[in-house]
């Protein structure tokens, strides 16, 4: 590193060459009393240096809260955002999921996460003016094998999913050809796939989205609960990874959650009100996300025509432009649609599909 393109005093530069400190990243990485016994310097030595550390690391310039009122930042692309194809979910989300940011959708296993990935693959294909981004998708898995039959069955019912978009238009989108599946079975190679891969797809216009699924499930498998200092660093690792992509090349990333118990109150405030368990991987990661959703199974199914579904409900626990909120949603061949019923008024708009809800004692899951 040449510490001379930071413009320091000389003085400075020379007590970080004494503590052998190579690069920016170690400078960030030490406390701010640390440096100062590293190095012998004062503290407004230290302040200054960290200071030009972080400008030095700084890819964009620092947008004010007027500029963001103003969409004068071009990551917010005036309001852009990608539908998620189903009204009930694009009312609560206020049109979608925004394009710069990181979403994080958290459940337990056969909530519906994976199903809302998948038809968030599709709909990200579909042009801007019917909710889509007019590029395709890139999915992550780390753990199941992707779901191709699903994926084949969701194509082939589209016209039945998305009724506001001409069929015309739909029979000329290739959307499995624009579809990019990685599997990343360590930590290493989720980084070589988002360093390398992602940000290559992402560059050429390719892809507009990127989903991870799910991103606790490597570190639940290599690290030990008394590895949390190296989880944490290699978390805001991963973290800083999907948020440069997405501000970047303005395009959301869908990072999918496995869920934990909860075993006292605390640890439920960055989770659903009504849920019992809370995402996974603690506050280290509910720190990095900037929108947090989160999706559980219901007691009670509902019936359409010769098919049944468990009833869900999708929550936005927090995000920095949307109330807290949920909607009732259940799974069909053509994908997720809402559900209204005079019972669960509280949870789907008046734009929500009638559907006809089974009594908890017929149709209990």
């Amino acid at each position: 590193m040449n510490w001379d393109r930071l413009q320091l005093k000389p003085r400075i530069i020379s007590a970080i060459q004494r503590a052998h400190l190579k690069s920016v990243r170690e400078v960030l990485v030490v406390s701010e009393p640390d440096l100062q016994k590293m190095t012998g310097l004062s503290r407004p030595d230290v302040q200054e240096l960290l200071h030009a550390a972080a400008t030095a690391c700084r890819t964009h310039q620092p947008i004010t809260a007027l500029q963001l009122q103003r969409g004068e930042c071009r990551r917010l692309e005036s309001g852009l955002r990608l539908g998620t194809g189903c009204p009930v979910l694009d009312q609560l989300l206020r049109g979608g999921l925004p394009v710069g940011g990181v979403v994080e959708l958290a459940g337990e296993s056969g909530a519906g996460k994976t199903q809302l990935g998948l038809q968030l693959c599709l709909s990200v294909q579909y042009p801007v003016e019917h909710g889509g981004l007019s590029a395709g998708a890139l999915y992550v898995c780390t753990e199941d094998p992707f779901p191709v039959r699903r994926l084949q069955q969701l194509i082939s019912e589209q016209t039945s999913l998305r009724s506001d978009v001409p069929p015309s238009l739909i029979g000329r989108l290739r959307f499995s050809d624009n579809i990019y599946v990685e599997h990343a079975a360590d930590l290493d190679s989720l980084q070589v796939c988002l360093s390398r891969r992602a940000a290559l797809l992402l560059a050429q216009g390719r892809v507009r989205l990127v989903v991870v699924d799910s991103v606790a499930a490597l570190f639940r498998c290599e690290f030990r609960p008394d590895d949390w200092l190296e989880r944490n660093k290699q978390l805001l690792t991963i973290s800083s990874m999907v948020h440069h992509l997405s501000h970047e090349f303005s395009a959301p990333i869908l990072c999918i959650n496995q869920v934990t118990d909860v075993f006292h109150q605390s640890e439920s405030s960055s989770s659903s009100p009504s849920s019992s368990v809370s995402p996974a991987l603690g506050l280290a990661w509910a720190n990095q996300v900037t929108v947090r959703l989160m999706m559980c199974r219901l007691q009670a199914t509902v019936s359409r025509g010769d098919q049944s579904s468990a009833l869900r409900k999708l929550e936005v626990v927090f995000a920095p432009h949307l109330a807290r909120g949920g909607r009732v949603l259940a799974v069909w061949r053509e994908g997720l649609r809402g559900v209204l019923d005079p019972v669960l008024a509280p949870f789907g708009p008046d734009v929500a599909q009638q559907e006809k809800v089974l009594p908890l004692h017929l149709g209990s899951v």
